[in-house]
C-alpha cells in the first residue's frame, strides 16, 4: 500500500486529503501543514491477561523532593509511572526548575536521567551554575530524536526522566518535522508506554503558544497524566507553578517561587509576599482569602471607577472572568442603585494570581463600590462571597479555612456570607451579610 499524503491543521490537528486556507474545526488560517502517513498494518493479535480490579489497599509510591511548593502542585509528589507535562513561556524558568529539582532528587540517591533536545551537554553544564548542586551531578544527554533517548533509558533504567522539550524531539521514522502534530502526538503517546511498562516518571517540557496554551494537539493532554504551567506571576521575581490536570491529586493547586542568582527558591508564605506593597486606606481595594486548590492564598483585588467622557464606556478585568464583570456591574447598579452606565470599570488581581470561583464575587463588587464612592474599607478586612443576580450573598466553601489564613496574616475583621458567619475562628470579627447592598453600611466606615 503507497503512502498517502494529508494535510494537518498544526493548532487543534484536523485532518483533510487537501490543503485549506482556514481550518473547518479550528478556524485558524494557515496552519495546515503536509504530512505523509504511512500504511499500518495490524500486528497479529495476542492475549491481554483480564485482571480483578478492585481499590488498592497499599500506600501510593510518589517520588517526593525537598521542595514542599514543589510536592504540593503534584498532590505530594510524583507518581511512579505518570507522565508529566511541563509548559511555560519561553525563559520562564521550566528548565532551571526541572534541574533543580532530577538534582535534588539524585542527592537522595534516586536514579534520574535528563534528556535535552534543544542544548548540548556543554550549556546544560552551565545551566547548572546558576544554583549549588546538592547531589554531585546526573546523567543526561543531548539529542533531538527519540530513538536516542528510549535507548538510554533502557540502559541506564532512571525512576524519572525528563524530556526538555517535547516539540523539538521527533522520531527518525516518521517524515515530518519536530514539533508537528504527528510527530508530537507520536512521541507523547510512546514515551507513555515507556513509562506504564517500567514504571518510570516521565516529564515532558513543554513549549506554549502566544495564547498561553501548550502547544500541539489537545490529545497530548488528554494522554498525560499531569499538567503544570509555570507562570510569571508579576514582572518581578516570582514564579506560579498551577496544576491543571492530575489523575492522583487534586486540581487547581498552586506552588510560588522567587526567581534568584542561585536559581529558584521556594515562597512558604505566598500571601505575604503579593500583600506586601498593598496601600493601605486607598479606595478600590479589597482583600480576599481565595482558594487555590486546598489552599487558602490572600489576594489584593484593585478596582477602578472613573467617568468616561468619550461616551463608549469599557470594562476590563485581569485575574477574573471579564464576563463575570459584566455581570456583577449590572448587580451593582440594578440591586444596589449605583449608576455606572457612564463610567469605565478596571478590576485587577494583583501579583498575576487568577481567581475564577464565584466567593471572588463579593470582593470584587466591594472594590469597585469602594472605588466608585472614593470610600476605603477597613485595612484589617477581608472580604468573600457568591453575588447572586438577584443581589443576594450565597455562602462559599471552606469558609473557616479561608479565615484561618486571614487571622495568621494579621486581619481581624471579615465581611462574609451570612451562612458562613458561624465558622468565624477567634480572634475575627465577622459581620454576615444576606443582600449585596449591605455593603454599602461598611464601606467607609469602621466595622
Amino acid at each position: 500500500m503507497a503512502e498517502k499524503r494529508i494535510y494537518v491543521c498544526q493548532e487543534c490537528g484536523h485532518r483533510h486529503p487537501q490543503w485549506l486556507g482556514r481550518c473547518p474545526s479550528c478556524g485558524q488560517w494557515g496552519t495546515f501543514q503536509e504530512e505523509t502517513t504511512r500504511p499500518h498494518y495490524p500486528s497479529p493479535q495476542t492475549k491481554t491477561d483480564i485482571q480483578i480490579l478492585k481499590p488498592d489497599t497499599g500506600e501510593e509510591r510518589r517520588l517526593r523532593t525537598s521542595f514542599a511548593e514543589f510536592n504540593r502542585t503534584l498532590g505530594g509528589g510524583f507518581v511512579e509511572g505518570s507522565v508529566v507535562l511541563l509548559g511555560g513561556a519561553p525563559g520562564i524558568g521550566k528548565s532551571t526548575l526541572l534541574l533543580q529539582v532530577l538534582d535534588d532528587l539524585a542527592s537522595q540517591g534516586i536514579k534520574v536521567l535528563y534528556c535535552s533536545s534543544e542544548e548540548s551537554v556543554r550549556q546544560i553544564r552551565s545551566k547548572l551554575r546558576r544554583f549549588p548542586l546538592r547531589s554531585e551531578g546526573f546523567p543526561g544527554i543531548s539529542s533531538p530524536y527519540l530513538e536516542d533517548v528510549i535507548e538510554a533509558a533502557e540502559r541506564e533504567h532512571p525512576r524519572i526522566l525528563a524530556l526538555d522539550s517535547l516539540q523539538a524531539t521527533a522520531l527518525q521514522e516518521i517524515p515530518s518535522p519536530p514539533g508537528s502534530i504527528l510527530q508530537v502526538r507520536e512521541v507523547t503517546s510512546r514515551l507513555m508506554k515507556l513509562a506504564k511498562r517500567e514504571e518510570m516518571v516521565v516529564v515532558l517540557v513543554g513549549h506554549v503558544t502566544k495564547e498561553g496554551l501548550i502547544a500541539g494537539p489537545k490529545t497530548v493532554e488528554h494522554l498525560v497524566d499531569v499538567v503544570l504551567y509555570f507562570e510569571q506571576g508579576t514582572e518581578g521575581p516570582f514564579r506560579i507553578l498551577r496544576s491543571v490536570k492530575n489523575r492522583f491529586g487534586s486540581t487547581n493547586e498552586v506552588g510560588v517561587f522567587q526567581m534568584t542568582e542561585k536559581g529558584l527558591v521556594e515562597v512558604p508564605n505566598p500571601s505575604g509576599v503579593f500583600l506586601s506593597e498593598r496601600p493601605e486606606g486607598s479606595p478600590g481595594t479589597v482583600v480576599m482569602p481565595a482558594l487555590e486548590g486546598s489552599r487558602p492564598l490572600l489576594v489584593e483585588i484593585q478596582a477602578l471607577v472613573a467617568p468616561s467622557p468619550g461616551g463608549s464606556w469599557k470594562r476590563m478585568a485581569m485575574g477574573i472572568d471579564h464576563y463575570r464583570l459584566q455581570l456583577l456591574v449590572g448587580v451593582i447598579e440594578k440591586r444596589v442603585g449605583l449608576d455606572l452606565s457612564h463610567c469605565d470599570v478596571f478590576v485587577n488581581v494583583v501579583g498575576g494570581i487568577k481567581v475564577f470561583e464565584p466567593a471572588a464575587d463579593l470582593a470584587v463588587v466591594a472594590a469597585l463600590i469602594s472605588s466608585h464612592l472614593e470610600r476605603a474599607l477597613p485595612a484589617d478586612c477581608v472580604v468573600f462571597g457568591e453575588v447572586g443576580l438577584t443581589g443576594e450573598v450565597r455562602g462559599a466553601l471552606y469558609a473557616r479555612e479561608r479565615l484561618e489564613e486571614a487571622k495568621r496574616l494579621g486581619f481581624s475583621q471579615a465581611i462574609i456570607p451570612k451562612s458562613n458567619a458561624g465558622l468565624s475562628p477567634e480572634g475575627v470579627d465577622v459581620v454576615g451579610i444576606r443582600e449585596v447592598r449591605e455593603l454599602l453600611r461598611f464601606i467607609g466606615t469602621s466595622l
